[in-house]
């Protein structure tokens, strides 16, 4: 059986940053930097990638910083605007592996409602035989669960799953798992990777 490769979305595949939207938005460089430390936060986000709803998060959200209703608003509206383009050199590596003939998968922390309205806009995607979002699942990386979920849906675990992501945590616990992991750094290391491994 052919191994598969999963990958990560945000940093493997596309650029992701709270300030390619916010920094349109708020000129005062010192006030960004205080808004993306404190109000919409990364830590603050990942409450979606784990399931929690847009309808809980923005209400709340905008109590207790009223002062940036119109950004937190933004936030909602505007997610798409985060996601800074294709991670340089990474959708060749994919459309070699598809002509290739090898499956591929991606295993993401998404909010299940921006992955709604991202996922129609990339069409890269329909390389993929399945796409396990987090937000979706409501069960993050680095849980076991969700790598469960791609075994079980791909039928296949251990080395028989190339992994590349861009955070330590989540290598770990694949490799807990016997996954063939690897921590994603730019095209050119994962080409080598994937090329050591036999799959490019």
């Amino acid at each position: 059986m052919t191994k598969a490769v999963v990958f990560d979305v945000g940093r493997v595949l596309f650029g992701w940053q709270l300030r390619a939207l916010f920094g349109k938005i708020i000129d005062d460089q010192a006030e960004l930097d205080w808004f993306i430390a404190n109000v919409i936060t990364e830590e603050w986000h990942f409450q979606h990638d784990r399931g929690r709803s847009l309808d809980d998060m923005v209400p709340e959200r905008i109590a207790e910083f009223p002062r940036f209703e119109a950004e937190i608003l933004a936030y909602r509206d505007r997610f798409n605007e985060t996601v800074t383009g294709p991670v340089a050199g990474v959708h060749d590596l994919v459309r070699g592996l598809h002509r290739e003939g090898v499956p591929l998968f991606c295993l993401t922390n998404f909010g299940h409602e921006f992955w709604e309205g991202f996922r129609p806009t990339e069409p890269i995607f329909d390389l993929f035989e399945d796409i396990i979002v987090s937000g979706t699942e409501q069960v993050a990386k680095p849980e076991a669960r969700i790598y469960e979920i791609v075994e079980e849906r791909s039928g296949l675990n251990g080395s028989d799953l190339f992994f590349t992501d861009d955070n330590p945590a989540n290598i770990e616990a694949a490799r807990t798992r016997g996954w063939d992991a690897h921590l994603f750094t730019d095209a050119d290391a994962l080409n080598t990777q994937l090329s050591n491994t036999g799959l490019l």
